[in-house]
C-alpha cells in the first residue's frame, strides 16, 4: 500500500469548536461541514463536532446522511433546495433550508407539506452571489410568511470581505437597515466575522475553515487564534537521488542544483491533491526537520531537499502539511488558499481518524 495518508484528529476538531464558542459565547454554533467537511470526511468531522448546535451543508444527500447517523441538531442546506421534490424530504426529516431566490419561494407556495420548514431568508448585502436584494426583501419575507409552509424564520447574509482590511462595515449596515423593525434571529458570521467582529455574531454563527485548524485571514496565523490543525497529510521517501552541481531534476528540469544536493523522492503528487503549481521552496518536513520541495510536482511523486538531513533514507517520514508545516504555509507558497488544498485531497489517499 502506498504510504500516503491523511490523519484526522477528532480532538482537534472539538478543540477548535470550543475556540469558536469562546469567541461567540452568546450565539449558537453552526458547524459548516460542506464539501465533505472541507475534505476531512463528513461523518468523521461530525464526530469531532458533535457538540455543535447545528451543521451546514449543501445537498440533501449530506443532510440525510447526518440525520440518518442519529444527529438531532439543526441541519441547514446553505443553497436551499434545487427542486420542489426535495421539500418533502426536508419536511419529513426536519431539515432547515436557505431561501435565496424567487423560484424557491414559488416551490414552497405550490407544494403541500406534512410539516412546515425552518427557513433562513438570505439577503444580498453586496456579494452579489445568492440572496434577495434589499429592495426585494420585504416582499420575499411577506410571501414566505403567507405561504403557510414556514415554521420559523432566520435572516441571513454572507460577507465578501470579512477576512480583508475593508471588513464588514458597509454590508453590515445594509443588513441592519434592510431588516430594521424585524425581530427575527440572524445568521451573519462566517469564521472571519466570528473572530473579528463580535457585533455581527447574532443568534447563529457559521464556523467553517477555523474548525479545521486554519486561519481565515492571510495576515494572521491559525496558532494566533489557538487553533489546532485537524488534518496531517503524510507520506514517506521511496527513493534517494544525489545530484551534482549542474544536474537537473524532474519534468521540465525545473530545478538545477548549484551544489551537491541530496534529494528524497516522496510518494505524493498532484493526483493525491498536492498542488502541482507548488514551486521550488514549498515547506515540508522530513524526519521531523523542516526542509523544502524541489522541482515540479509529478502526478504521483514530488521531490524534497534532504541535503542537511543525513538520517533521511528510504522510508523516512514526510509531513506535507499538519503539525510542523501548516496547510496555510503550503497554500501561501503555492499561491492558493488552505480551503482548496484540504478539499482537493483525493479519494485514493487513505484516511485515518484519530481520537
Amino acid at each position: 500500500m502506498r504510504p500516503i495518508q491523511a490523519s484526522i484528529s477528532l480532538s482537534a476538531l472539538a478543540h477548535n469548536l470550543a475556540v469558536a464558542r469562546s469567541h461567540a459565547p452568546h450565539s449558537k454554533i453552526m458547524a459548516v461541514v460542506k464539501a465533505n467537511a472541507y475534505g476531512h470526511g463528513l461523518l468523521n468531522a461530525i464526530r469531532g463536532l458533535k457538540a455543535a448546535d447545528g451543521f451546514a451543508i449543501l445537498g440533501l444527500d449530506e443532510a440525510l446522511a447526518i440525520r440518518n447517523a442519529g444527529y438531532l441538531q439543526t441541519i441547514l442546506m446553505l443553497e436551499g433546495v434545487f427542486s420542489s421534490d426535495e421539500l418533502t424530504h426536508v419536511s419529513e426529516h426536519a431539515i432547515s433550508i436557505v431561501v435565496h431566490c424567487d423560484a424557491q419561494i414559488k416551490m414552497l407556495e405550490q407544494i403541500k407539506l406534512a410539516k412546515p420548514i425552518s427557513v433562513h431568508l438570505k439577503i444580498n448585502t453586496g456579494m452579489n452571489r445568492l440572496g434577495f436584494k434589499p429592495i426585494d426583501f420585504e416582499l420575499a419575507m411577506a410571501r414566505l410568511l403567507a405561504c403557510g409552509k414556514v415554521a420559523d424564520l432566520t435572516l441571513m447574509t454572507h460577507f465578501a470581505t470579512a477576512d480583508e482590511a475593508s471588513g464588514i462595515a458597509g454590508p453590515f449596515d445594509v443588513f441592519n437597515k434592510t431588516t430594521q423593525g424585524h425581530q427575527y434571529p440572524s445568521s451573519l458570521a462566517n469564521s472571519a466575522t466570528l473572530l473579528r467582529f463580535p457585533a455581527a455574531h447574532g443568534q447563529w454563527v457559521r464556523a467553517g475553515i477555523m474548525l479545521y485548524g486554519t486561519s481565515p485571514m492571510a495576515s494572521q496565523s491559525a496558532a494566533s487564534f489557538n487553533l489546532k490543525p485537524v488534518m496531517q497529510l503524510t507520506s514517506q521517501i521511496i527513493a534517494v537521488q544525489s545530484l551534482e552541481a549542474g544536474e537537473s531534476l524532474g519534468y521540465g528540469l525545473a530545478f538545477t542544483a548549484t551544489k551537491k544536493t541530496r534529494v528524497g523522492i516522496v510518494a505524493c503528487g498532484y493526483a493525491d491533491g498536492y498542488p502541482r503549481h507548488a514551486p521550488n521552496g514549498t515547506p515540508v518536513a522530513v524526519a521531523g526537520k523542516l526542509t523544502q520541495t524541489l522541482g515540479r510536482v509529478s502526478m504521483d511523486m514530488l521531490y524534497v531537499d534532504i541535503s542537511n538531513i543525513p538520517e533521511a533514507e528510504m522510508g523516512a517520514h514526510v509531513e506535507l502539511w499538519g503539525s510542523q508545516v501548516s496547510v496555510d504555509e503550503v497554500a501561501q507558497a503555492a499561491g492558493t488558499i488552505s480551503y482548496e488544498l484540504l478539499c482537493a485531497v483525493a479519494p485514493r489517499v487513505s484516511m485515518k481518524v484519530e481520537d
